[in-house]
């Protein structure tokens, strides 16, 4: 039991970071049908930004602001990068878009070394209690993480399904043209939209700081995961990234316990599996 559980926290912390990072990239895949590179290297900013902060600030409050920091610079980095490049690619076939994002995943990393330097960071976790649960330890900082992630899936329910805002996300992709006739300033709509997604990349990267080693290559690997969950889960679907988060961090951290040798293998199998039988992913739509 004790071994259930916490394979179990585990689980759901990985789903919670893989699922943070994962929704600002199918949010701006659905909504600018862009597929963007950079989303790994906003993620690793945003990590880098709470890692410095939270050393120089230290102890919970100064790593809540750290989070904040971290959230709002990539948010605006995010929305700098739409303004003066992306923007003039929106009509441009994909693979456009493609070569000028992994052309700024170069350009982060570079940036990222001269800034941080080339050594890898840890962060004190805010809070270092833990609690017994059927003869298992879990740390209340993992807690946190779920906590997060799930007030992050409340929140863009609330945005794309209650709000005046996602219906018009949703009516940029369906019908643009008529959304601008209609009045609507679709060039800051965009930019907003590429700003939360760099957002909850930032967020990602802040949040997931005190559990993993902050340093160059955070942008490579988280990207890798991201797309798997994505594409698993169905591009544009924010309930298809909650649910291929899920899949991938269960068989990551199944194939970890009872086959190691051939666990790194087990996420691309899974992909592989789905798009075989859904190529569209599993709650996304086929394009028409």
């Amino acid at each position: 039991m004790d071994t259930f559980v916490t394979e179990t926290v585990s689980i759901l912390t990985n789903t919670a970071m893989l699922f943070v990072v994962s929704a600002g990239l199918t949010l701006v895949f659905g909504a600018l049908r862009l597929i963007n590179m950079a989303h790994g290297s906003l993620f690793m900013i945003g990590a880098l930004i709470a890692a410095s902060l939270a050393s120089a600030l230290g102890g919970a409050w100064g790593f809540s602001v750290a989070v904040l920091a971290a959230t709002a610079g990539a948010a605006a980095l995010g929305a700098g990068v739409e303004v003066s490049l992306l923007r003039r690619l929106h009509q441009r076939e994909p693979l456009a878009q493609l070569l000028a994002t992994f052309a700024l995943v170069l350009v982060f990393a570079d940036l990222a070394q001269r800034v941080w330097g080339s050594s890898d960071r840890s962060v004190t976790a805010p809070v270092a209690g833990r609690f017994h649960l059927a003869g298992a330890t879990v740390p209340e900082y993992n807690l946190i993480v779920i906590g997060i992630a799930g007030l992050v899936a409340l929140g863009l329910w609330l945005l794309l399904a209650c709000t005046a805002t996602g219906w018009r996300v949703r009516a940029a992709v369906e019908d643009p043209e008529s959304l601008a006739v209609g009045g609507t300033n679709l060039p800051l709509l965009r930019t907003s939209v590429f700003a939360l997604g760099a957002a909850l990349a930032g967020l990602a990267g802040a949040a997931i700081a005190p559990l993993e080693s902050v340093g160059p290559g955070l942008d490579t690997q988280i990207i890798v995961a991201a797309f798997i969950v994505t594409v698993a889960g169905g591009l544009g679907s924010v309930l298809g990234a909650a649910l291929g988060a899920l899949v991938i961090a269960t068989v990551e951290s199944l194939g970890t316990l009872w086959v190691p040798a051939y666990a790194s293998s087990a996420p691309y199998l899974v992909m592989i599996l789905v798009l075989a039988v859904r190529p569209w992913g599993l709650f996304g739509i086929p394009e028409r």
